[in-house]
């Protein structure tokens, strides 16, 4: 797969298609548990993420599959065995289900693109340092694609597990996304969820990691999980800061419906066009 981290699309004893980034990935070994953690609290604020799991990727599999190693510039080194973090691939294994890019008039028409509004109050408070990813999904006989968020190695500020915010990281790289953000309210429910999220939540699924991920230093995940509850109270902060930049990212901020942009309304199909014999 593509990325910096190398995973290896495997097919898993369940019949399911995963993602599979392993210990000994170029980039960091924290960033296995930055990948379960991130992607898991997004799925307790309500957006759309890939299911995840912790994934045992066997001795025998890993000597006997000669494409599964790391390239690491001059040499290279077997995927290492033993748990690994699996994301399952989004769409699956039937082709042309799954896209990285959409154009501009696709994409507004994506049916959550309101999401992305809560995806950045999430890549905010976990300090994302990436810009944010997104894939694109429809079934056979739907018009508009539905989007996932992917990729979550570089919340926490990657390996360092320090929060060094900034006002243009964790952000989608087109405005589009966000045209629609008149407001606080277009970033509910996912803003609030954030907010009130009960540490309990937080804690279990920190509990979910493997020791082994963040080499047995239990200190160093309980001050993570910490620094998580005590941000939750500044991610409005962190999302002015990139409001006030000078990306200038929501040009209908205080506006109403009736004066938003054109280019956020998708063209409708010629024969929604009509009503009562009249065109519209």
């Amino acid at each position: 797969m593509r990325g910096g981290a190398q995973g290896q699309l495997m097919l898993g004893d369940d019949g399911e298609a995963w993602v599979v980034k392993f210990q000994n990935n170029p980039q960091h070994l924290r960033v296995l548990v930055n990948e379960l953690m991130a992607t898991k609290l997004a799925a307790a604020a309500g957006l759309t993420v890939p299911d995840c799991d912790v994934i045992e990727v066997t001795e025998w599999l890993a000597a006997n599959t000669p494409e599964m190693y790391m390239d690491l510039g001059p040499r290279q080194e077997p995927c290492r065995p033993g748990l690994c973090f699996g994301s399952k691939l989004v769409g699956g294994l039937m082709p042309g289900n799954l896209l990285d890019y959409l154009p501009e008039e696709q994409l507004t028409g994506v049916k959550n693109l309101a999401e992305f509004a809560g995806i950045l109050a999430l890549d905010k408070w976990t300090c994302n340092v990436n810009g944010r990813q997104a894939v694109y999904t429809k079934g056979r006989r739907e018009k508009h694609y539905t989007a996932t968020f992917i990729d979550y190695g570089y919340c926490f500020n990657a390996g360092e597990w320090v929060f060094r915010d900034s006002p243009l990281r964790g952000v989608f790289q087109r405005n589009l996304v966000y045209e629609a953000v008149t407001g606080w309210e277009s970033f509910e429910p996912w803003l609030s969820r954030i907010e009130s999220m009960a540490a309990q939540t937080v804690w279990e699924i920190a509990e979910t990691v493997p020791p082994e991920w963040y080499g047995g230093d239990a200190a160093a995940i309980e001050e993570l999980v910490e620094h998580l509850m005590l941000r939750r109270s500044r991610v409005r902060e962190l999302v002015e800061s990139f409001r006030e930049s000078n990306r200038a990212p929501f040009p209908n901020w205080g506006k109403r419906p009736g004066e938003l942009r054109k280019s956020l309304f998708v063209e409708p199909a010629w024969s929604d066009k009509f009503s009562g014999g009249r065109v519209m």
